[in-house]
Parts: C-alpha cells; structure tokens; sequence
C-alpha cells in the first residue's frame, strides 16, 4: 500500500471557453464547472496543478494520418465552405462542427493526457486527472462522436513506451470504439467497455462478441447492457469483470474513461447510475494501487457532470465531500437544492439478473482463453517527444511570427493556483 498517493491535475481556462453552437450537447463550459467545483471544495491544496502544453501537430500524428490534423489546424469556421469534401471525408459536420479556436482546443485536452501519461512514465506521480480528456470516439482519419483527435490513444501510446501492458477502461454510456479500434490487433493494450447497445444506439459498436483479432484475439473486452441499469447490477458486474482482468493480464498502468452519460437524468445517455454508483467504479479501479490516469469523456446535462467528477476527484484524494455546495462561480446551475450528490434515475432496468449472467460468463469465458500477462521484448524506450524552446533573443524582429508561436510565448497568470502545489511555471520535468 502505498503512504499517500501523489496527484497531478491537468487544466486550461481556455478549453471550457469554445462553443460547438446552438443546439449542440457537447458543452465544454461543464469543464469551467467542475474545476471551481473542485477549487471550491479546496481539492486543489491536495494536488499539483499544471496547465497542460497544448499538443503539438507531430504529437498528434503519432496516431492521426498527417493530412487530417494539417486540415484540422488551417480549416476556420470562416473557410469552411470552400473545402465540402474534405469536411466529408473526415467527418466534420453535424456532430463534429468546425468552430471558433477547434485546434486551440483539441491541442489542450490532449496535451492534458499526453502529459499525465509522460508524469506518470517518470514516476512523477501516482494518479494523473485530465477531466478535458477522454474522447474515445476520434478515428485516425476521422472525427466522429463530438470526438476530433483520440487523447486517450496518444496518452496510451506515450504509456507502452515505459510499460509492456496497458489496461484501458471506459464507463461512458457510449462504446469506446476508437480506443478499441485502435488497438484492436494488439496484446499491449486490452480495452474493457462498459456501454449501452443495441436499439441503434451510437456508435452501434461492441457487440460481446467483438474480442480483437490476431495478436489481440481476447484482448478486447465489450460489456453491452441495456436501459436502466442501476448502480448494484452496475458495480457488481464492473467488480467482477474488472478484478478478473487485472488479475489476469497483470497490465502496468490503468487508463480510466470516466464518460459521465452513464448518469441517471443525462440528456444523451440511458442509464440509471447515481454519482456515488459511478465514483464507486474509480474508488475500485484505484484500490489496485496501480499507476493511474483518469479523464473525462461524455456527459451532457453539465451540473451533473461537475458534480460527478468532483466527487471523483475527491475519491481518488481519499476525500470524502459535503453533501451541500460551497459558493463557487457557477453555484446557480446547482439551485434548488445545491447538493452534490443525485438520485437515481426511474428508467426501468431492462437489464435482467439472466441477462447479465450470460454477458459476464461470456467475458470470463474469453478471459480464459488468454495467457496470463503477455511478455513483451522491451526495446530501448524512445524518449519523449523534445520540441526545441524559443529563444527570443535568437528570433528576427522583422520576421512574422504565427499566433501560435506567439501564444506560447506569453504566460498566463488569470487562473487559480496556490502555494506549494503551484506547478503550472514549472512543467520542464514532464
């Protein structure tokens, strides 16, 4: 058992500032919420704090095709019109729109999780929370989902560099297809999802059946379930499926999708899982005393995700809250009641006692049909990506600089940190 783990938390002002448009469920102001939830409740003073870099391009074609983020740097809402096939070939419309800042943004969440994977690599921490990440639908050539370059794939991929197995886990009510997708063909990575299926319901992916192919036969683990399924069938079937798996696969680290549509009373999502019913899963997965990184990922009825992983935070800080919400910024979006915890949803449970016996006999079954932990030979680990500093001194005064140069040449002092935990100027070890 380790003393007292040690905690990075991984934020940007800026990511919870972009807008997808009218209509649209993907609300990155949730992420501004549940950081001053998390500040109000004082869990700052017990993590170390960083604003992420904002991923560079090279870094996002570690596992996106060139073309793709080269398009997604230059397209602008403005120029959008003169590029109606591109935006068909990658997908880019309806659920994933071009916006204001859209790079800006995706270069911060996944910025976020590359470097709690590189924090996690060089023992710098225990756990690493990026609550801006986890979006798990991301293609290589595609955006799918609300979803535009995969963080969890880049942060994974940073991660086998110093481990020979990585456990993926998703609690999103949606199947992490692009993660699966991802390393589907591999024994370095198993993904275990969690998700609705069935009815048409997005992405229509992971069937129980699904299980990798060739050197990753097995090591995709799909849990489809049904509406309504309630915190006790819930828990109980993560526990059991979970504890097999760490058991017999052995991984290294534990990635964690914390997607908060699985929420009763989500605007997107179908099940009836409480804050506590959810936490519970993290309080689990975080009892293995692994190494650990924890993000974000869905979640649509934004109170409720501030809420979710607040509670989250402070379960992985061995923090248990009080029921009634601090004054904070956003406290009006808590009215009436101003608590943090919620109830259960009254969806019926579809998911009969019968039904989740077959689908946890069927993963078991699988599961058996591994080799215990994969050996894996170990190469000389690459190092992580080194992109040069900017002299100023050196720069040509006559020269056009780009605004992104630019911007990261000016540091921001318009956010909340404190004490010895204020780490945001210092991020040359990670």
């Amino acid at each position: 058992m380790r003393s007292k783990d040690r905690i990075s938390y991984f934020y940007d002002g800026d990511v919870g500032s972009v807008y997808f448009g009218p209509n649209h469920p993907m609300k990155p102001h949730r992420l501004c919420m549940t950081h001053h939830l998390v500040l109000s409740y004082e869990l700052h003073k017990k993590m170390e704090i960083y604003r992420p870099h904002k991923a560079y391009p090279v870094e996002l074609a570690q596992f996106h095709s060139a073309d793709y983020v080269e398009f997604l740097h230059r397209i602008t809402p403005d120029t959008q019109h003169l590029f109606s096939n591109e935006l068909a070939r990658y997908n880019l419309g309806e659920d994933c729109p071009v916006f204001e800042n859209l790079f800006e943004f995706c270069q911060i969440y996944a910025g976020g999780t590359i470097d709690a994977a590189r924090r996690l690599n060089n023992q710098l921490c225990d756990i690493a929370i990026n609550w801006a990440g986890g979006l798990h639908h991301a293609k290589k050539c595609e955006a799918s989902g609300f979803c535009y370059f995969n963080d969890l794939v880049l942060g994974i991929l940073e991660l086998l560099k110093h481990h020979a197995r990585v456990l993926y886990i998703d609690i999103d009510v949606h199947h992490g297809d692009g993660v699966e997708e991802a390393f589907y063909f591999t024994d370095r990575v198993m993904t275990v999802s969690f998700h609705k299926y069935g009815d048409n319901f997005f992405p229509g992916t992971g069937d129980v059946k699904d299980t990798g192919e060739r050197e990753g036969k097995f090591y995709a683990i799909n849990v489809p379930l049904k509406n309504g399924i309630d915190d006790a069938s819930f828990t109980r079937l993560f526990k059991t499926i979970i504890a097999k798996v760490v058991e017999t696969y052995q991984p290294g680290v534990i990635v964690l999708q914390c997607g908060a549509d699985s929420l009763a009373g989500d605007r997107l999502g179908c099940f009836s899982l409480s804050i506590d019913g959810h936490a519970e899963c993290v309080r689990f997965v975080k009892k293995f005393n692994l190494p650990l990184l924890v993000t974000g990922g869905g979640g649509y009825t934004k109170e409720n995700v501030a809420r979710c992983w607040t509670v989250e935070t402070g379960v992985l800080l061995d923090t248990e809250l009080p029921n009634e919400i601090p004054e904070n910024e956003y406290i009006k979006y808590f009215a009436p009641e101003y608590s943090l915890k919620i109830p259960n949803g009254d969806i019926e449970n579809l998911n009969s006692k019968s039904y989740i016996g077959t689908i946890k006999m069927q993963v078991l079954e699988n599961l058996r049909c591994i080799q215990h932990a994969p050996s894996v030979q170990m190469q000389e680990v690459p190092p992580d990506f080194y992109i040069p500093d900017f002299d100023e001194d050196e720069q040509n005064p006559d020269e056009r600089v780009d605004q992104h140069t630019r911007d990261r040449q000016i540091q921001r002092n318009d956010e909340y940190y404190e004490g010895d935990n204020d780490n945001d100027q210092n991020m040359d070890d990670v």
